[in-house]
């Protein structure tokens, strides 16, 4: 096994859990390596893209937080490698004295082996990191001394209530962050047999255990219970008893009714003062300030318009299944229709998402600023409690990938309609790179961010990772690095360094996909390792360009066109970013047949053949075992 990666290549190995013991498909938990320097390395689990667990440091074979993988009797049984040099950065082991080397992560996000001794906590609450667990802040409602049990048995009172939810994507460690930060919260378990979905009790946590209870088991919430009043018997003598027991039953209730009514009260006065505290945050940044005001009072205007979440209830039919659009790393979008009959398209940031308040806020902000026949327009938003939502424009052919890669209908983009699609989103780049107010880099260009209106105009869309710049800067490195792979700029995958140039390489690729009819990502070989890019770059020094054409092009195109699109997107995804075209050289080269084209060097992340040399003669590698036996590898769906 091996965790890292490989920097001339960009390959990464990583570990993710499945959703339950029983489903192999991809859960909420990540491991990775994660080398800062040679003497800083560690391995790291994330759920659903934040940090979960560390493992601390690596030091002599020994992790700082896994006690138990210390112990002698599981110390003897594995031996730790970590390589670091300026090509590869990886950990892995191998098994001791004939012993089975199997890791597997949980879906708890616990690390265990074959004989299913786990090495690490199974929930992490966040107030402890001794064991490993990345801080986290606690609910107002947690102790530190708080903690879940798993048990056998059933809650015993009647103001226990349960809500299920059967979403097969949900696995035990989402059932256990839903309940840590729900104040009511008692308790939680599987919805479902296979271990997926959620079942959370909330209420009184008066719990029976009953060991021989064969029901699903339940996770419950341990801290100081409320002891019980035990009522002693009634004496036929002491009338005046009954009557004072009577009379603070009658104040126990009405302080009940004023306590629940309080409560209510002060939750929705707290969800109220959250969102105006943030609709005030927003609204006073100067770079929000000074361009839109949001709309409150009913006036029709240019103005970003603050849509009421009943509205956008209405608009979506209570966000049902056939109004959903589609999904991203930020959540689902969906479309809807307001009561003036204007279509618009929804963007609903998920809870468990990646892209946060920053992101929100950055994207609001800055779309709002940005007017542009090929950007997508931000028409308002809606804050709701913990709910986010962005309001665009809607774009009836949803995104370029939706044709693109599709075999049914790419045949809809003919020639001259990929080339327009192509100027279009060069016209968006360049208002972003030189004509805007700010400087702004996109940073996470690809084709899904590509929507089409009803002309088929592309508009560049989905600015949360985008960054500003003032006008006498040219780059900027970040320790964040985000976007998608397959689409990143070398210097700033490996280094962190982004400038127009990385935008600039993400349309290079963009470029070759759209005439290719295929995702960078689509070339597998057993004997050469190419991408979209490599491929390209092969066929171009072969003299055989045109095999790239997508055959649903037919012939819709024009060869001399073709070849010069080609020519200019293999300028887009050189190594070096210098020698990249800038944004207006790259519309001139596009637009005018008659500026000349430099020759591209050799592109990033292009890797030729592998091939292998015997006393025979050359002959391709093979991929056999040492004794010519067959090798099957077993991998999850």
């Amino acid at each position: 096994m091996k965790l890292g990666y490989d920097i001339t290549t960009g390959k990464n190995w990583t570990l993710t859990s499945w959703v339950s013991n029983d489903i192999p498909s991809s859960g909420a938990f990540t491991m990775s390596w994660e080398p800062i320097e040679e003497t800083s390395q560690r391995l790291m689990i994330r759920r659903r893209g934040k940090p979960y667990w560390t493992s601390g440091n690596l030091n002599n074979q020994v992790f700082q937080y896994m006690v138990a993988l210390n112990a002698p009797s599981s110390k003897s049984r594995y031996h730790l490698t970590s390589v670091y040099n300026n090509e590869t950065r990886y950990f892995s082991y191998d098994g001791n004295n004939s012993a089975t080397p199997m890791w597997i992560l949980t879906e708890k996000g616990q690390i265990t082996d074959i004989d299913n001794s786990f090495w690490t906590p199974e929930f992490c609450y966040g107030y402890d990191s001794s064991n490993g667990c990345v801080e986290s802040s606690l609910p107002q409602c947690r102790r530190v001394s708080d903690n879940f049990s798993k048990m056998n048995g059933d809650f015993a009172n009647d103001m226990t209530r349960n809500a299920i939810d059967e979403d097969t994507n949900l696995s035990i460690s989402d059932c256990f962050v839903e309940c840590w930060k729900d104040c009511s919260c008692v308790g939680f378990s599987s919805s479902i047999i296979n271990g997926t979905g959620c079942v959370i009790w909330t209420g009184s946590n008066n719990f029976l255990v009953n060991p021989r209870d064969n029901s699903t088991s339940k996770y419950v919430i341990n801290h100081n219970p409320i002891r019980s009043v035990n009522k002693t018997e009634k004496s036929k003598n002491s009338v005046w008893i009954l009557n004072g027991i009577a009379i603070l039953l009658i104040f126990l209730c009405f302080g009940f009714f004023f306590y629940i009514k309080k409560i209510k009260d002060s939750r929705k006065e707290y969800e109220r003062r959250k969102r105006d505290e943030y609709f005030v945050d927003l609204t006073t940044s100067e770079s929000f300030k000074d361009v839109h005001q949001v709309e409150t009072n009913g006036r029709k205007g240019n103005y970003l318009l603050l849509f009421s979440f009943s509205a956008i209830m209405a608009a979506t039919d209570d966000f049902s299944v056939e109004n959903k659009l589609g999904q991203g790393g930020f959540g689902p979008v969906y479309k809807g229709q307001l009561s003036d009959g204007r279509k618009i398209a929804i963007k609903r940031l998920s809870r468990t998402s990646c892209q946060g308040l920053v992101e929100f806020k950055n994207e609001l902000v800055l779309i709002a600023k940005l007017q542009h026949t090929n950007l997508v327009r931000v028409l308002g938003c809606c804050i709701h409690g913990e709910e986010k939502m962005l309001i665009y424009e809607y774009m009836p052919n949803k995104s370029l990938d939706f044709f693109l890669f599709d075999e049914n209908k790419k045949g809809q983009l003919d020639w001259p309609k990929r080339f327009d699609i192509i100027e279009g989103i060069a016209q968006g780049l360049l208002y972003l790179h030189k004509y805007s107010r700010m400087r702004v880099i996109h940073r996470d260009l690809k084709a899904s961010n590509i929507l089409l209106d009803e002309t088929m105009n592309p508009k560049i869309s989905d600015f949360g990772m985008a960054r500003m710049f003032k006008h006498n800067e040219t780059e900027a490195t970040t320790k964040r690095v985000v976007g998608t792979y397959g689409y990143m700029s070398p210097e700033y995958a490996m280094e962190g360094t982004f400038s127009i140039k990385s935008d600039i390489f993400s349309f290079g690729v963009l470029i070759l996909e759209i005439v290719s009819g295929r995702r960078n990502s689509s070339f597998v070989h057993l004997d050469r390792t190419f991408n979209l890019i490599g491929y390209a770059w092969e066929k171009w020094q072969l003299g055989d360009a045109l095999d790239l054409k997508d055959p649903k092009l037919g012939n819709t195109f024009v060869l001399k066109q073709f070849l010069r699109v080609v020519h200019i997107a293999l300028l887009c995804v050189q190594e070096s970013a210098t020698d990249r075209p800038t944004t207006y050289d790259m519309i001139s080269m596009l637009l005018n047949d008659a500026t000349p084209l430099p020759m591209p060097n050799r592109p990033a992340f292009a890797i030729g053949r592998v091939e292998s040399r015997s006393n025979f003669g050359e002959t391709k590698a093979k991929d056999c075992s040492v004794n010519n036996m067959t090798i099957t590898v077993v991998e999850g769906r």
